[in-house]
């Protein structure tokens, strides 16, 4: 019998020895510290990563902004704008609105432009509505190649009132958080559109460029209805003018790419003047408001302070007493005075209201000295362009024209 009960304990024991084995190799219980038994890795099962499929890029035009000014030049100085200030700002915030729409990192390539010519999936039209340093209101209107409106919306932005106090904003512009509303706007817009819808706007931006070259080869693909133009078809793969016509649309996105620097460097040119402008305009402005405020408080002190003497003036005149008529003539005398010393200063305060407007204009006219029109370079072009950036993509579509029936007959290659 205790034979019998040691073989049961040896069994059990060798039991449990073999199933702590077992759960070992299996990889069901391993050390907690140090190397693994082989078996660790035996099951371990390798996950392959899925790449993440991302949405069409869309590549996107910002035309120069519309500066906003009024009709009548006469407006320009009663609305505190001066010109040649806010043509540079035209320049400098859709340069800005580029900076902003690349960081979001949803779109493909984004160009500046002189205007809405040039080819694009996306258009992100801008102009200025307000720009005083202390606030920035601009109004974008975002269409699509197919000519259909995302949106058009107004953005506008307060600088806070320690902003160029605080040394953490050294090297940022005030504007930003304007730029940053709009392009998260788009994103917004981008995101509630299917891929199909993007990838046919793409499809579209081909045409639409072809067309340009050859109605008769690419119309037949397109439906056009007013300012709308909609994808019914596109042309085999290897259809010969579509090649030829993508051939060329790369070109032009490299010519384009070219010019970016023209308003790269020409918003590096006006940064130091125009951060400078943006803090003496908020200083300006705040102190101008601050004059006027004070003005009306000490006009309004004065007139009361008048008021009061007249009411003294009646009250001692009609006082059967002769300490009560000579109490209320002085008491109209000091009130008067104290009165028109108040107006006095209240005109004062005018004075330096008018010539905090008249700094801000200086101001503006000091940048509009240092800013001059630029010109875009050209190298390895066969045609030499001249003049202004619009002026230079104007010429250059004409030798795309060129190149394009030229590449139509066999002989002759450009």
């Amino acid at each position: 019998m205790m034979l019998l009960k040691k073989s049961v304990s040896i069994v059990v024991a060798c039991t449990i020895f073999l199933s702590g084995c077992a759960t070992g190799s299996a990889g069901l219980s391993q050390p907690k510290v140090g190397p693994q038994l082989s078996s660790a890795y035996e099951k371990t099962v390798v996950q392959e990563e899925t790449p993440s499929i991302q949405k069409p890029k869309l590549d996107i035009i910002v035309p120069v902004f519309d500066p906003g000014l009024p009709d009548d030049p006469e407006d320009y100085k009663d609305a505190g704008i001066w010109p040649e200030l806010r043509r540079a700002e035209a320049s400098r915030f859709a340069y800005q609105m580029k900076l902003a729409l690349e960081e979001t990192g949803a779109f493909g390539a984004v160009r500046v432009m002189p205007d809405s010519s040039a080819t694009g999936d996306l258009y992100v039209v801008g102009k200025i509505n307000e720009s005083s340093g202390e606030n920035v209101d601009i109004d974008i209107n975002v269409f699509d190649i197919s000519g259909k409106e995302w949106f058009d919306k107004s953005f506008d932005h307060e600088v806070a009132a320690d902003f160029h106090n605080n040394i953490r904003n050294k090297g940022k512009d005030p504007y930003a958080p304007v730029f940053k509303q709009a392009a998260e706007k788009l994103v917004e817009e981008l995101n509630d559109h299917k891929d199909e819808q993007l990838t046919q706007l793409q499809a579209l931006t081909d045409l639409r460029f072809g067309a340009n070259f050859s109605d008769e080869a690419f119309s037949q693909y397109m439906k056009v209805q007013g300012s709308k133009v909609s994808l019914v078809g596109y042309p085999d793969a290897n259809d010969s003018m579509l090649r030829r016509v993508k051939a060329i649309r790369v070109r032009d996105q490299l010519f384009i790419d070219r010019m970016q620097p023209h308003y790269e460097q020409f918003n590096q040119k006006m940064e130091a003047s125009y951060a400078l402008w943006q803090k003496q305009s908020f200083e300006e402005v705040k102190a101008a408001q601050e004059a006027k405020s004070e003005s009306i408080r000490k006009a309004a002190a004065g007139i009361g302070l008048i008021a009061l003497a007249v009411l003294s003036g009646v009250s001692g005149g009609r006082s059967n007493s002769t300490g009560g008529a000579v109490a209320g003539a002085t008491g109209a005398a000091v009130a008067g005075q104290i009165g028109m010393g108040l107006l006095g200063s209240s005109a004062k305060m005018n004075e330096e209201s008018k010539f905090h407007r008249d700094a801000l204009i200086e101001l503006g006219q000091s940048i509009e000295g240092e800013i001059a029109p630029q010109v875009v370079e050209h190298d390895k072009t066969t045609t030499e362009l001249t003049g202004t950036a619009k002026e230079q993509f104007s010429q250059w579509r004409v030798f795309l024209k060129r190149m394009f029936e030229q590449e139509a007959t066999p002989d002759v290659q450009l």
